[in-house]
């Protein structure tokens, strides 16, 4: 089986060119759907790429530094490469449409969403706008192709975000950002009541035996779609 030696030269190619839209489509494939926010999200990754001259290869030569657990991280994954699988994608629970872009060295660019964006773009798509605000926010029942349609008018709405001016839609600074240190591998060890693999810095005691967190009733953080939290 012959390897490509480069998994992501297709994204790398079209980030050299420019291409927006299809950069879109990439994020479509991971996030399942297109909306505003993912093409924000494009963007932005797009913006802090070619400020730094970044490529990401999945070894943390690369960190981002998502803001939201929104639709916008997942276009900021897919433009620059830093994901959670690969410890290049720092999430700090602050609830803004936002994230920071840092090399090794310090080195950054942060990006945000303008605070009267959502404002602006209501008033651009009221449709699309209305059916979000009925289907998504007040999980009311749907009328007959509501949903199909809201899907649609999203998808056209976000496409539409790839050509409006950045200066409109974002803040961007440079600036020098603390890096973290490179993931630690960890040794696991075997719960002595379920028999699964657990990561040795999450293994609890009880009884004098290793147990996992689950086995020992232990709290733990929760990332969901509210944020973090902490669950037992």
């Amino acid at each position: 089986m012959k390897l490509p030696a480069n998994p992501r030269a297709e994204i790398e190619s079209i980030l050299a060119r420019g291409d927006l839209e299809s950069l879109l489509h990439k994020a479509g494939e991971l996030h399942g759907h297109f909306c505003p926010y993912l093409a924000v999200g494009v963007r932005a990754g797009y913006i802090a790429v070619r400020e730094l001259g970044t490529k990401g290869s999945g070894m943390e030569e690369v960190i981002a530094i998502v803001e939201t657990n929104s639709c916008f991280s997942d276009g900021v994954q897919i433009v620059t490469g830093c994901t959670f699988g690969n410890n290049a994608l720092v999430f700090r629970d602050v609830g803004k449409t936002a994230f920071t872009l840092a090399k090794r060295d310090g080195q950054s660019v942060r990006v945000a969403l303008k605070a009267d964006y959502q404002e602006r773009f209501a008033g651009r798509f009221p449709e699309a706008e209305a059916l979000f605000d009925k289907l998504v926010r007040r999980r009311e029942e749907p009328g007959p192709g509501e949903n199909e349609r809201m899907m649609r008018l999203w998808a056209e709405a976000s496409f539409v975000q790839l050509e409006e001016p950045a200066e409109g839609i974002f803040k961007v600074e440079r600036k020098v950002t603390p890096v973290p240190a490179y993931a630690p591998i960890f040794a696991s060890s075997t719960c002595s009541l379920c028999g699964e693999s657990v990561m040795e810095p999450r293994v609890r005691v009880k009884g004098g035996q290793p147990v996992c967190m689950d086995c020992a009733q232990a709290e733990q953080y929760v990332l969901d779609g509210r944020g973090m939290s902490v669950s037992s």
